[in-house]
């Protein structure tokens, strides 16, 4: 009986995977894609119909069909494709087809986000042979548990997912070579159009054109530094004039208020105190994840995705691209029973805190999250001191985020003066 092979897209997830699956598995990577649309414009030319994708401007036909061959996609065919492996990776296929040969039975365990299903279903298109061979297998974290249940339940490919990094492929391709030669003509030769910097230009512009259109307007705000009958700092807002809202708009309405408050007394018309609780953030994703590190670790995005990638693949935590703040109930149980253990109950909410992912977001992935809570930072010593600074990160809010709300008093005073 042969082995089965596995198949991931990375060299450090292999490694990591290897560790848990018996020798009954040979797991190898793709290292990343392993083909793509033409980079030279070698693609095969197509003959094409004469219907215009509606709403593009239609090419004449030789130049239609020099675009179409430099593009390797056909918007005026039923968006035809010519796919090529990639430069450099014909050995990794040349490799990975002699162990599908050999092989009783191949596991896609690519990623699980659309670039992974991607990279699956190339792999399968490349290899060939029956489908039935293929099993594709998921998991949102590289640890022992997480592949057994997976290898145990594997699936099939999510052609949808493939056909939307597919979209998304062919809208980089065909922006990007209609556009460009446009910035070429009206600005300077060089510069590139693509699908999001495109749309992002157009925001700029549109906010620019706010801008020059704003008419300012001048007004003032006054402060006032007081101290309590303890000496105590206590800066005030001078907000109403005579029970009216008050906004200066000029320098001498400014100072005649100044002059007044120099010479007035004050004292406290009403004061409140109001307990109230301050609930813990959502576990990151992928946006916050990046928004936290660039402000509380000067990491750039890029930076933050690497570190975070290694983590990954490391078995330290789980997928670090999502838009789901989703948490699975083991996930729970283990940082509800880490609270108790080590905070004590106090700090521990009845049930679960619940957090609402953003509408569209893809509920089945789960949050950033430590794989394993008990794992502290400092015991990383496989991990570079930025990813152990970046799991700390990711530590903390995971644990906060399952924490009873922080009770805060808030002091509201009204002071006048006269």
């Amino acid at each position: 009986m042969g082995k089965a092979l596995v198949i991931v897209e990375s060299p450090a997830k292999a490694k990591t995977i290897n560790k848990y699956l018996g020798n009954d598995y040979v797991v190898k990577s793709s290292v990343g894609h392993i083909r793509d649309l033409p980079t030279s414009g070698s693609a095969s030319k197509k003959s094409a119909d004469s219907t215009a994708t509606k709403g593009a401007k239609k090419p004449k036909k030789d130049e239609r069909s020099a675009l179409v061959n430099r593009m390797g996609v056909d918007p005026w065919h039923d968006w035809n494709a010519h796919y090529e492996v990639l430069p450099g990776k014909e050995k990794v296929v040349s490799e990975l087809k002699q162990l599908a040969e050999k092989a009783d039975h191949i596991y896609l365990a690519t990623d699980l986000d659309r670039e992974g299903e991607a990279i699956a279903w190339h792999l399968r298109e490349v290899i060939g042979g029956d489908e039935q061979r293929y099993s594709r297998v998921v998991f949102n974290e590289i640890t022992k548990n997480a592949i057994r249940q997976a290898f145990e339940k594997p699936g099939e490919l999510n052609i949808d997912r493939v056909n939307a990094q597919q979209a998304r492929r062919f809208m980089d391709r065909v922006v990007g070579y209609m556009v460009s030669p446009l910035l070429w003509k009206k600005i300077a030769r060089g510069l590139s159009a693509g699908r999001v910097q495109s749309v992002a230009v157009r925001l700029v512009v549109e906010r620019e054109r706010e801008i020059k259109a704003f008419v300012p307007e001048e007004y003032w705000e006054v402060d006032a530094s007081t101290t309590t009958p303890g000496g105590d700092a206590l800066p005030l807002q001078v907000t109403h004039k005579d029970d009216k809202p008050f906004r200066p708009v000029s320098r001498d309405e400014t100072m005649a208020a100044v002059s007044l408050l120099e010479k007035a007394s004050y004292s406290v018309l009403e004061r409140e105190d109001k307990p109230t609780s301050s609930k813990p953030g959502a576990p990151f994703i992928t946006s916050t994840l990046q928004q936290a590190a660039s402000t509380r670790l000067g990491f750039g995005v890029k930076k933050t995705m690497m570190m975070a990638q290694r983590l990954y693949e490391a078995g330290h935590i789980t997928y670090m691209r999502t838009d789901s703040t989703n948490l699975s109930q083991d996930a729970l149980n283990m940082v509800r029973g880490y609270i108790s253990d080590k905070f004590g109950k106090k700090y521990l909410p009845d049930s679960a805190n619940q957090y609402a992912s953003k509408e569209n977001s893809q509920e089945a992935h789960e949050a950033i999250r430590p794989s394993d809570v008990n794992v502290l930072a400092e015991t990383l010593k496989d991990m570079e001191a930025d990813a152990q600074k970046l799991y700390q990160l990711i530590w903390r809010q995971f644990v906060a985020c399952q924490m009873t709300p922080a009770p805060v008093r808030l002091h509201h005073a009204d002071r006048g003066c006269g």
